[in-house]
């Protein structure tokens, strides 16, 4: 009875993490121009917000697949890194715990799903 509410658990944190991803990630390829000015700010082309939002809406959807959660939780850990450093190069210091807060939820998933692995 334990693990399965242990299973559960991981499915809810799973769930939360993927809602957040699903709407960052759809708000990228449904209004762009909101975040495309920034995006080439920081030096990336501007169709990097489309790039950026495919990953986020995919990330979100591995989460959700118990067999591939580890592989959203890696390809989302290295999208709010490279979230941290884009914010610390570009000085705004404000915006990089966003991104190291996620890293942190997203690695606490990968820990929780892979001790459920065994």
């Amino acid at each position: 009875m334990r693990n399965t509410w242990k299973e559960w658990g991981i499915l809810g944190f799973a769930l939360l993490l993927a809602v957040f991803f699903f709407a960052a990630g759809f708000s990228k390829l449904l209004q762009p121009e909101i975040q495309m000015e920034n995006f080439v700010r920081w030096g990336y082309p501007s169709w990097f917000v489309y790039f950026t939002g495919v990953i986020e809406v995919a990330g979100a959807g591995l989460l959700l697949v118990r067999r591939l959660r580890l592989v959203g939780v890696m390809v989302l850990g290295v999208t709010m890194v490279v979230a941290a450093l884009t914010h610390f190069q570009a000085g705004e210091m404000a915006a990089v715990p966003v991104p190291l807060v996620l890293l942190i939820f997203t690695g606490a998933l990968g820990i929780l799903d892979r001790k459920r692995l065994g």
